[in-house]
């Protein structure tokens, strides 16, 4: 029995993120929620483990629903290497910005990853982050942007970066801070969405490689290998259909639902924490 407990629990947990990763409410932000309110959570060194698995589940979602844009594009950059041909070129920045984009986040999170663990992961700390996330949403709500993919710049590479390293803070959402800052310097919404998720393959990989020993760990432990597939492809489906509902969204401008949603949640937990 207790071990069937175990497996619901990662099952919980592991939709929990798969939801919540792809949508702008922040899945870091609601893990912390469910473990403070409900006693959901993983004890000890495997909590970073367990969390670097459940976002490679919702990375490999992203790498199915954009293989097509991943292919092109890695298709085009190595032939304009090769040949130099202008009309492939601007797959070729793009990949270079996605690179660019994910300096901010690798370079803060080295930086400041310990001071926020212990200073910022109260629940207190993400309802504000969550209404300050809400407010963002609400700005940019009705902005539709003009630049496509081949007028992104250095500039605008960094400055979608800087949002990502925002999200470094649990409340904070990553897609919601990517694509607040691209529609704020005006992208539009489609490519705001696909810069926002090929930014996230490079900064979950690295999460990946950094804590491979750690999810190795867990994995390889007979009694939690079940608990953690369970959660993992929890996850993975989760984050499937999630960002496929995200993306239908975006294409309508919907985007007020969750900022009126990152409220609600902020206002309940100032008031029952």
């Amino acid at each position: 029995m207790e071990q069937w407990l175990e497996i619901l629990k990662f099952l919980v947990l592991g939709l929990i993120q798969g939801v919540t990763e792809p949508i702008p409410v922040s899945s870091s932000g609601h893990l912390l929620i469910f473990y403070h309110f409900f006693g959901l959570g993983i004890e000890g060194n495997s909590s970073l483990g367990f969390a670097v698995l459940v976002n490679f589940a919702s990375l490999l979602s992203v790498l199915i629903i954009y293989r097509k844009d991943l292919a092109r594009l890695g298709a085009n950059s190595i032939s304009y290497l090769k040949d130099r041909n202008p009309e492939q070129k601007a797959d070729f920045r793009f990949i270079l910005f996605i690179i660019l984009g994910s300096v901010p986040a690798a370079v803060l999170g080295l930086l400041f990853n310990d001071v926020i663990e212990e200073e910022l992961t109260g629940v207190k700390m993400i309802g504000i982050s969550l209404f300050v996330t809400a407010i963002a949403l609400w700005v940019i709500r009705n902005l539709r942007g003009r630049k496509n993919d081949g007028e992104l710049s250095v500039k605008d590479a960094l400055l979608i970066g800087l949002g990502q390293a925002c999200a470094l803070i649990p409340g904070i959402s990553r897609s919601g801070a990517t694509i607040v800052v691209a529609m704020l310097i005006g992208l539009q919404r489609e490519t705001a969405l696909r810069y926002s998720f090929l930014l996230y393959i490079p900064v979950s990989l690295g999460g990946m490689i950094l804590e491979g020993e750690a999810i190795m760990q867990i994995m390889s432990d007979p009694d939690m290998f079940l608990p953690y597939l369970v959660a993992f492809i929890a996850a993975l489906v989760a984050s499937y259909f999630a960002l496929k509902w995200f993306m239908h969204v975006m294409k309508q401008g919907n985007l007020v639902i969750f900022s009126v949603y990152c409220l609600a949640v902020s206002v309940l937990i100032f008031i029952f924490a």
